[in-house]
């Protein structure tokens, strides 16, 4: 069963107790467009208990609010009640909900685009706030006062923008001058949150377009203060039309703070509340900048290709190079090299260990660590290549320190 059969069985089974059921959202809008949707979300005039009660298997996420997770063989839909929302103190969540009709339901969605309803079983869009006339004219516009919405959730305003990046389409002038008017306010929002957005607007096909407004729209610094420096802003508008078509997040933000220093933008992004791995990947990203246009010896060249970030490094230097319009040769050359190590071990297990090295004549202590790791350089350069090489490689280096 897929998750369109099981939404729709699900509001087959709802019609059968006497209640209203559609399919809602953003399933609506893509099927209206022509694409996949990612899920289905079903709305109807059934209560959270009575969602509960007609169904065997249910999670109470957010009951209070409305929401049931429905599981029906294998799928995971969403049910939530028809509902009238009141008081957004936190910018978030609403203070009161009522549970009313579709069109009250519709009328507290955020763009128009996204309030539509669509009844499987007539094969009818019931659209109760012109969704589909701007489905058609491509505005992202939101339903009613656009200063009232974004009140309703801060986080409206970052979805305008990436909503723009994955339809292409443009934000509405009223719409827009509210997100300038209030950008600010982003600022209030939980990192977490800011960061789900950013990772799908970077992953959308109209990428640049999302860069562009979250630059001029001010939401960019208000959530990164190093953005207020125009030149880096208008980096990041400029490199992200060179970047490929499937990047990973750490790459993005990498490229989007590609002409800050690795400090300022590692400082500026600790309000994302990313992993430790995805500050990992980003440091080492912008720490490397420039260093596969170096003259890398081969031992140097083993090292960096082995890294896990190596294809994401050269895709960031490559973007850099043709937003500044510089030669790519450096870096073709080692893209021809690292190619050449295929079927290479590049990090292989070193040749001595250090209680062999100290039975050599190596002090114990920092000679150990400077003797070993000068020795693994020769090992990655294939310059010494077996144990017994080796031997005499660490104790002609030793005579060597010694005399």
């Amino acid at each position: 069963m897929t998750s369109r059969q099981a939404a729709i069985q699900i509001i087959r089974r709802l019609r059968k107790a006497g209640f209203e059921a559609l399919l809602a959202g953003g399933c609506v809008r893509d099927m209206l467009l022509g694409e996949k949707p990612k899920d289905y979300d079903v709305a109807t005039s059934a209560t959270p208990a009575e969602v509960c009660a007609g169904f065997r298997r249910t999670i109470k996420v957010g009951a209070k609010f409305g929401v049931i997770i429905v599981l029906m063989d294998g799928r995971q839909v969403e049910v939530a009640t028809f509902r009238a929302e009141a008081g957004y103190t936190d910018g978030r969540r609403p203070d009161k909900v009522s549970f009313t009709c579709a069109k009250d339901d519709a009328l507290r969605r955020d763009f128009t685009i996204n309030g539509m309803f669509y009844d499987p079983l007539a094969g009818e869009v019931i659209d109760y706030i012109g969704g589909r006339a701007d489905l058609k004219k491509k505005i992202i516009r939101t339903i009613g006062n656009p200063t009232e919405r974004f009140s309703e959730d801060y986080l409206r305003m970052l979805r305008a923008v990436r909503l723009a990046a994955q339809l292409g389409f443009r934000v509405e002038k009223n719409t827009l001058d509210a997100v300038k008017k209030h950008c600010e306010r982003i600022a209030k929002i939980s990192g977490e949150r800011i960061a789900t957005e950013l990772e799908s607007l970077f992953a959308a096909p109209h990428r640049s377009k999302g860069v562009k407004l979250l630059i001029e729209t001010g939401l960019a610094k208000r959530i990164f203060p190093v953005f207020k420096n125009k030149s880096i802003a208008d980096f990041a508008i400029k490199i992200s039309d060179y970047l490929p078509r499937q990047i990973t997040f750490g790459l993005a933000l990498a490229a989007f703070f590609g002409a800050c220093r690795a400090g300022d933008a590692m400082k500026n992004l600790q309000i994302l509340k990313l992993s430790r791995n995805q500050l990992k990947h980003i440091k080492f990203l912008l720490e490397k900048r420039k260093f596969l246009l170096g003259d890398l010896s081969l031992a140097q060249l083993k090292l960096i290709v082995w890294e896990p970030y190596f294809e994401d490094l050269y895709s960031l230097q490559k973007a850099i190079q043709k937003t500044h319009r510089q030669s790519l040769s450096a870096l073709l050359a080692v893209r021809r090299r690292a190619n050449s190590l295929a079927g290479r071990q590049l990090r292989p297990k070193p040749l001595l260990n250090g209680f062999e090295l100290i039975h050599l004549g190596a002090a114990a202590g920092p000679q150990v660590g400077l003797v070993s790791k000068e020795l693994y350089i020769e090992q990655l350069s294939e310059r010494v290549n077996t144990k017994p090489e080796a031997i005499s490689w660490v104790k002609n280096r030793l005579k060597k320190h010694q005399g």
